[in-house]
């Protein structure tokens, strides 16, 4: 039990490293059930970095707990909606996400975001670029001074951790055009940082403003996600020189990042990968990153799911996780064809749950959950099975409409409760 006095919000890096009693260690270790002792040392040495918010419980991400998902959502130009956001946001939550980005491109951007943060209680992401693109009306027009001001803006507000892509240099985007890709650059977030570039003809901003940023960052313990510009657009789109280039620049970033006490998340291996390589590269980012948290994008292991993104995604997910993954990103049924609705973000939060719990299971063992729901099963506790179950509400919208002690699947011929008293 945590003495009175200790504080609520100190940075978590310095004190760490000083010993010092911080009420979110305590908060994360019991949510993990892990000892607050590995965790300081996980947090100090950068393979843990936690998620806050003001008055909320945190959130853990990295080696030794489990695996967490986020939930993109937000409008874009084409289709904004306000209150269908802030509705995706609470269904996100319900159904498990452990984390929310922002990613809205229209209408009232301030505003939705406020909103979602008032009616949410996990930590928050948001890609300040993303707000600035829209503000100056175009990439070019935006200034060094506009991005930063924006990163100071989203952090005053109360966001969990921000995105900027800074593992590149404009050397690098010459030697991306020597590389026989076919998707080229996939990234949002990293293509209006490379535009920017090379239409002033400037470094990256997010490179030369660095320490600038990482000064702001650690004013409120915001997490730093270092995006991945150079990822796979498709699985036959392998790892190349820019996508390794970039990891290790992000490395020395991460490095640089917590000297500066800021925790760092970095974002790698995203997109698409081939299901043959994802362990191998997974093995890869966590080597050439100290075992920093690992935040990965699906990944899709297929490119033909389309309209089941979310399924392939799970199998990508699953199979990333397993090998050490430490955070993934859902996909939804719309991915690469529309903005999801909120039924669609409902499903893509529920298939990463899935993906997560299968790559816990790779990782740690079989789980006590799925122990308890055999148990149920076998007494045809259909109610505890609800509770227990990841999509609770899903499974109870099929089974209703039998509403017998038995599944319609065999009725009174269920195998259980044929054999029930002699194997007893």
């Amino acid at each position: 039990m945590l003495q009175a006095g200790v504080p609520l919000n100190e940075n978590l890096i310095d004190a760490t490293k000083a010993g010092k009693e911080v009420q979110a260690i305590y908060a994360v270790a019991k949510a993990e059930r892990v000892r607050p002792t590995f965790l300081r040392k996980q947090v100090a040495s950068g393979r843990v970095v936690i998620l806050q918010r003001d008055g909320k419980q945190p959130v853990g991400i990295g080696e030794g707990l489990r695996t967490k998902i986020n939930a993109n959502i937000g409008t874009s130009p084409e289709v904004f909606d306000p209150n269908e956001e802030v509705e995706k946001a609470r269904v996100a939550e319900k159904y498990g996400a452990d984390t929310i980005t922002d990613l809205s491109m229209g209408g009232p951007i301030d505003e939705i975001r406020r909103n979602i943060s008032q009616n949410t209680n996990t930590p928050l992401t948001t890609v300040p670029i993303y707000q600035a693109v829209v503000q100056a009306g175009s990439i070019k027009a935006i200034t060094e001074y506009d991005l930063v001001q924006m990163i100071k803006k989203h952090v005053r507000e109360g966001i969990s951790s921000i995105v900027i892509h800074a593992g590149f240099a404009l050397d690098m985007l010459e030697k991306l055009k020597g590389v026989k890709r076919i998707m080229g650059m996939v990234s949002k977030g990293g293509s209006f940082t490379s535009a920017w570039m090379l239409q002033n003809n400037e470094e990256n901003p997010f490179l030369s403003k660095f320490d600038e940023i990482c000064e702001i960052l650690f004013e409120r313990d915001v997490v730093l996600s270092l995006g991945n510009t150079m990822r796979s657009g498709c699985v036959h789109d392998q790892m190349d020189g820019p996508q390794d280039e970039e990891i290790e620049m992000n490395a020395r970033l991460a490095r640089r990042a917590n000297d500066l006490g800021v925790q760092v998340i970095i974002e790698g291996m995203g997109g698409h990968v081939s299901p043959n390589m994802i362990p191998d590269y997974v093995a890869h980012y966590k080597r050439k990153t100290d075992h920093r948290p690992l935040f990965v994008a699906g990944p899709l292991p297929i490119d033909i799911g389309v309209g089941y993104d979310h399924i392939s995604g799970c199998v990508g997910g699953a199979l990333a996780a397993g090998a050490g993954a430490d955070y993934l990103c859902y996909i939804t049924p719309s991915e690469h064809l529309a903005l999801p609705n909120v039924a669609q973000v409902r499903e893509g939060v529920v298939t990463f749950r899935i993906a997560a719990h299968i790559g816990d299971t790779l990782k740690y063992g079989l789980r006590a959950e799925d122990r308890m729901l055999a148990q149920y099963r076998k007494a045809r506790d259909w109610e505890s099975q609800f509770r227990l179950a990841i999509d609770g509400d899903r499974a109870k919208e099929i089974h209703l409409p039998n509403e017998t002690k038995t599944c319609s699947m065999c009725g009174k011929y269920c195998a259980i409760a044929i054999m029930e008293d002699y194997l007893k």
